[in-house]
C-alpha cells in the first residue's frame, strides 16, 4: 500500500509585527515609510513524515508547537516557507470549526453552503440531508440561524457534513473535544467507519487516551520540530511521563 501524503523537509515561517501600532493609518504610514519591524517566528522547522494509506496518524505536543500549522499545510490552505507535501487522494478536512459557515444563516442553508464549498452538488446534498440531519441530532434547530449555535452545535453540523462522504484522508483537528460525550462517541464511531472502509485520517488532540484508542502512529511535535515519530501507545506514554 502506497503513502497517502507525503511531507518532505517542510518549514513554515511567519513574520510576526514586532511593534505594537495603534491604528490602521499609523500601521499604512509606516508601511510605506518601511518603518515596520517584523521578527520572524519558525512555527515548523524540517518535517519528514509518510503516512500510509488506510493508516490512523496522530500529532501530539503542547499548545503552539506546530500542529495545526502542519494540518493546514495538508490540507493546502497554507503553502510551506519550504519543502513539499504530497497527497494522494480527496481531503475533508475538519480544521476550524464553522470556518465554512455563514453564522446568519440558518442550518439547513449551511448545510447546502458548507456543502457545496466541499464540492458536492446540490442534487448530493439532497439525497444526503435527512442522513445528515440526523447524525446532527438538531432537527428542532434546523431554521435557526447558527449564530445562536454553541460551539458543540457548529461541529455536529460540520462533522457531519464532511463525514457523509468517504474522504480518501479525514483531517481531524480537536474537533472530538467539542460536544457531549455521547456525542464524542458517535464522532468515533464514524470515524472507526472510515477506517475500515480504507479512509486515512490523520487527527489532533489533546486527549492522549483518545489518541491511543484511535491510532496506529503518532508523531510527537515540540517548537516546530519532530521530537519522536513511532508506535502511538509508545509515544504517547514518553509524552505523558514528559509532562509529569
Amino acid at each position: 500500500m502506497g503513502n497517502a501524503v507525503e511531507i518532505t523537509n517542510v518549514s513554515m515561517r511567519f513574520n510576526m509585527a514586532k511593534e505594537k501600532v495603534d491604528s490602521i493609518k499609523e500601521y499604512i504610514i509606516k508601511f510605506f515609510k518601511r518603518q515596520l519591524l517584523f521578527e520572524e517566528f519558525m512555527a515548523l522547522s524540517d518535517i519528514n513524515i509518510n503516512i500510509e494509506q488506510g493508516e490512523v496518524f496522530g500529532l501530539i505536543g503542547l499548545n503552539g508547537c506546530g500542529k495545526s500549522t502542519l494540518l493546514k499545510i495538508i490540507s493546502g490552505i497554507y503553502k510551506p516557507s519550504t519543502g513539499s507535501v504530497k497527497v494522494c487522494g480527496t481531503i475533508a478536512p475538519l480544521i476550524e470549526l464553522g470556518a465554512g459557515f455563514d453564522m446568519d444563516l440558518t442550518a439547513r442553508e449551511n448545510i447546502y453552503l458548507n456543502g457545496s464549498v466541499l464540492g458536492y452538488s446540490k442534487q448530493y446534498i439532497d439525497e444526503k440531508f435527512d442522513e445528515i440531519v440526523d447524525f446532527t441530532e438538531l432537527h428542532q434547530f434546523l431554521d435557526v440561524p447558527m449564530k445562536n449555535y454553541s460551539s458543540g452545535m457548529v461541529a455536529r453540523v460540520g462533522f457531519a457534513i464532511a463525514t457523509i462522504t468517504k474522504p480518501d484522508i479525514l483531517i481531524v483537528d480537536e474537533i472530538l473535544a467539542v460536544g457531549d460525550f455521547l456525542f464524542q462517541e458517535k464522532c468515533e464511531k464514524r470515524i472507526n467507519e472510515l477506517m475500515s472502509g480504507g479512509t486515512t485520517v490523520i487527527i489532533v488532540s489533546h486527549s492522549i487516551e483518545q489518541i491511543k484508542r484511535l491510532c496506529d502512529r503518532v508523531a510527537w511535535i515540540e517548537s516546530g520540530k519532530i521530537k519522536m515519530i513511532g508506535n502511538a501507545e509508545e509515544v504517547c506514554d514518553l509524552y505523558a511521563n514528559s509532562a509529569n
